[in-house]
């Protein structure tokens, strides 16, 4: 069903998970920001938190990978705008923050930044896709006001 103006184009669906997401109107606004200055059009954009076991079943599924991961982003867009949706790990973001020494808040800002990211043609299969992505979202997790 297409989005009216009047709605957001990003929206955030939850699978058995419980998450604290803070200023949910201005996270939005911020994701389409990062759109809009990567020169991209969005269509619509899902979120789906969701728990490790849900994603890897997607991985195994859709892609062929028997591994867990925080991110899976599907493009599916049939024409120049964006649609997409990317599903996350709450468990992942949880195990990945607590290793690096993050807050929850903030690894999962930059997880939700890097799907968008994968979205504007931004990869991370090699090391220098990888360091151009990290520098991308250090620049929007400064960018934006905490």
């Amino acid at each position: 069903m297409p989005l009216s103006s009047s709605k957001s184009k990003v929206c955030f669906f939850f699978q058995n998970v419980k998450v604290s997401l803070t200023n949910r109107t201005q996270l939005k606004k911020n994701i389409q920001v990062i759109f809009k200055k990567e020169g991209k059009r969005l269509k619509s954009l899902n979120y789906i938190f969701c728990t490790d076991a849900a994603l890897l079943e997607i991985n195994r599924q859709f892609l062929d990978h028997d591994f867990y991961t925080d991110i899976i982003t599907f493009d599916l867009s049939g024409s120049p705008e964006i649609e997409a949706e990317v599903y996350i790990s709450i468990d992942r973001v949880r195990e990945n923050a607590r290793e690096l020494q993050y807050s929850f808040k903030s690894e999962l800002s930059r997880v939700i930044f890097h799907g968008a990211l994968h979205l504007c043609g931004y990869g991370d299969k090699n090391k220098n896709d990888r360091q151009l992505m990290r520098i991308k979202e250090d620049f929007y997790l400064q960018y934006f006001p905490k």
